[in-house]
């Protein structure tokens, strides 16, 4: 799998009630939780990487959304 240098993009952290939200904003559906915001962030990370996994299967360019 190939996977997307996350590093360069940016993530929108949400405290509520159960924990954190992390979202990435111009990925749609690249939404995730955790109890902490770290695990909310890597969790967010699993996300797009698997998003961009399906993306790619499909021909299509994470970037192109971005």
């Amino acid at each position: 799998m190939r996977k997307v240098g996350v590093s360069l993009l940016p993530v929108v952290l949400e405290l509520d009630e159960d924990g954190y939200l992390a979202s990435v904003p111009g990925i749609q559906g690249a939404v995730a939780e955790g109890d902490t915001m770290e695990e909310a962030i890597f969790n967010c990370v699993d996300v797009v990487n698997m998003i961009a996994a399906y993306r790619s299967s499909r021909g299509e360019s994470l970037e192109s959304n971005l």
